[in-house]
């Protein structure tokens, strides 16, 4: 069982989480503006409609696991395995083979900053995450170096029935390498809407990126739910 020493602590792989709150909206994109927006790491978007490309928003409470209390946001993309074929495919089957590439993953504390740039090679930075969870209304208003990057609300979804326990695959790059990190996520409570989330974009740089890309539109759907969840050892993808 692999360990690692992240300020002075022993990390043992898998990472676990016992308890987060997750919210998630997924917006269409135009395919050739998502990928020149991570063209750096080799991947290629997953196409879910010719033409559409679905880059997903997510901020998330952890509030059990083994790299502490914290918050989180995320821009990740869905993309194809770098394996696959290079015939471009769309639909259901794009779908079930894709991974999430981790475009950018801010964060409020400095300890999983570092075990999360060490360990799986995600592109953490720290950030001001302000969570409003504990109404039916989830909200994330997030500040990047005193200035706005985006202030999102989820709307709560009917319930829906979620699997024991969903295997996940997550994409990174770092200092020129990109990596696959496996995941496991078992939901509870979930709630699902088709659109269901409203963001107002700052002037942050990230803001102007996200904004090209067509935000702040409607999403494909929202997403609300408690879970656990287990990381494993990076590979190199």
């Amino acid at each position: 069982m692999a360990s690692h020493l992240i300020q002075g602590r022993t990390i043992t792989m898998p990472v676990r989480v016992t308890d987060a709150t997750v919210c998630s909206a997924m917006y269409p994109v135009r395919a050739d503006a998502a990928r020149a927006v991570i063209a750096y790491s080799g991947l290629d978007v997953a196409e879910v409609l010719p033409g559409k490309a679905v880059c997903t928003l997510v901020f998330v409470e952890y509030r059990d696991s083994d790299l502490d209390s914290y918050h989180e946001f995320g821009v990740t993309f869905l993309v194809r395995p770098p394996d696959a074929s290079r015939a471009r495919s769309t639909g259901l089957a794009t779908l079930r083979n894709a991974g999430a590439f981790v475009h950018w993953l801010p964060v409020d504390q400095g300890f999983t900053l570092e075990a999360g740039r060490t360990l799986w090679g995600f592109p953490k930075e720290l950030a001001d995450i302000e969570l409003r969870l504990s109404s039916p209304y989830k909200r994330c208003i997030l500040r990047k170096d005193g200035r706005l990057v985006v202030d999102m609300l989820v709307r709560p979804g009917v319930p829906v029935a979620a699997a024991a326990a969903t295997p996940l695959t997550a994409y990174t790059h770092q200092d020129g390498v990109t990596r696959r990190v496996p995941a496991k996520m078992w939901a509870r409570g979930m709630r699902v809407r088709p659109g269901g989330a409203l963001i107002r974009l700052g002037n942050h740089p990230i803001a102007k990126e996200l904004s090209e890309l067509g935000l702040p539109k409607r999403a494909l759907m929202s997403t609300t739910l408690r879970a656990s969840m287990t990381f494993g050892t990076a590979e190199a993808a």
